[in-house]
């Protein structure tokens, strides 16, 4: 049998195409025990709709919008690149999409410009910030007034988010405590934890996955405290230095986000650059050049095409309140070696 059509469900459930059209559009003038019966057709039918043909056939526009720190971080722009090219195809199926950089240290500045999205009629909005008490209560706003929320990169569960696309946090972070583990091999010594902020999700639960596994499977590894960036590259260069300076030697580095270009300056500086095992996440052309060079050791990446699709996706599926393929938007987890570097992030 092929794909179901308005036809097959309008004879199963034993009423006229119009009166299917008018459940389907949630329009008024139809009984509760036919618009059952119309809904019952449709899941045993397994019936999905075309939402792309249907806003085509009703000249309807849906008009999200994208929001992304301006921090000095690669992978932000490529995720930046990469919406911007899937946008050009969403505006076939009648999606307008706007991309908005937002100042990635001010918080107030981005409560502000969701609400003027919402003030301005937007139809939904997805957006990579940390979850600080005034992103929470901006995007519980958002919510309020009926505009779903997507939350990329890194998760917002308390913020109401209404999906999450990235890949799982924790995951990522055993991951990384299980390679820098076996890259140390038979040494048990010290390992710098760097993040650009711990008010970021994705840090948070990498740190706790980093931890879980190096606590249960290299007990002699002493890890250090979490040094912050705050995204400034100057400041992770100062923490880095304060840090090699005050607590003796290292063997290992966890880089939990953006950073990599001060960190090569720093471990240069002192003569550490390609001599301890480091381990960073996503694939730019910064951690290509650090993985070639051979002084970043592992990434831990996800496909950002494939970020950037199902973001766009799971936001038109929010904005027609249809179901979300929850098989085909799961990012799967990527370890990226030297010996098997892709030619192109």
């Amino acid at each position: 049998m092929g794909r179901p059509t308005v036809t097959d469900i309008a004879r199963e459930a034993g009423v006229s195409l119009a009166t299917v059209d008018r459940v389907l559009n949630a329009r008024p003038g139809v009984r509760d025990k036919t618009i059952a019966a119309v809904n019952d057709a449709i899941a045993r039918l397994g019936y999905v709709r075309d939402m792309a043909a249907a806003n085509l056939a009703r000249g309807r526009n849906s008009r999200v919008a994208i929001l992304l720190p301006d921090t000095q971080s690669q992978f932000v722009d490529t995720l930046h690149d990469a919406i911007g090219q899937e946008a050009t195809l969403a505006s076939a199926a009648r999606m307008q999409v706007e991309l908005v950089r937002y100042p990635g240290a001010n918080m107030h500045v981005l409560a502000a410009i969701l609400s003027d999205l919402v003030a301005g009629g937007i139809s939904g909005v997805a957006l990579m910030a940390p979850e600080t008490p005034v992103v929470r209560d901006a995007l519980r706003s958002v919510n309020a007034a009926g505009v779903p929320v997507v939350a990329m990169v890194s998760d917002l569960p308390n913020s109401g988010a209404a999906h999450y696309v990235g890949i799982d946090g924790y995951a990522a972070g055993r991951t990384a405590g299980l390679l820098m583990g076996r890259f140390l091999g038979a040494q048990t010594p010290r390992v710098m934890v760097i993040a650009q902020s711990m008010l970021l999700r994705d840090s948070i639960e990498r740190r706790r996955g980093f931890d879980a596994v190096m606590l249960r499977d290299f007990p002699g590894i002493e890890v250090g405290q979490t040094l912050e960036s705050h995204g400034a590259p100057e400041i992770l260069q100062q923490v880095m230095r304060e840090a090699l300076s005050s607590s003796g030697p290292i063997g290992g580095i966890y880089l939990l986000g953006s950073g990599h270009r001060a960190l090569a300056q720093v471990l240069s500086e002192m003569g550490l650059l390609g001599r301890v095992v480091t381990i960073g996440h996503e694939l730019t052309p910064h951690t290509i050049a650090a993985l070639q060079a051979g002084w970043l050791d592992a990434v831990i990446a996800q496909n950002v095409g494939h970020l950037a699709r199902s973001t766009l996706r799971v936001l038109q599926a929010k904005v027609d309140q249809q179901p979300i393929n929850e098989s085909q938007e799961r990012l799967r987890l990527e370890i990226i070696l030297r010996e098997n570097l892709p030619l192109t992030p």
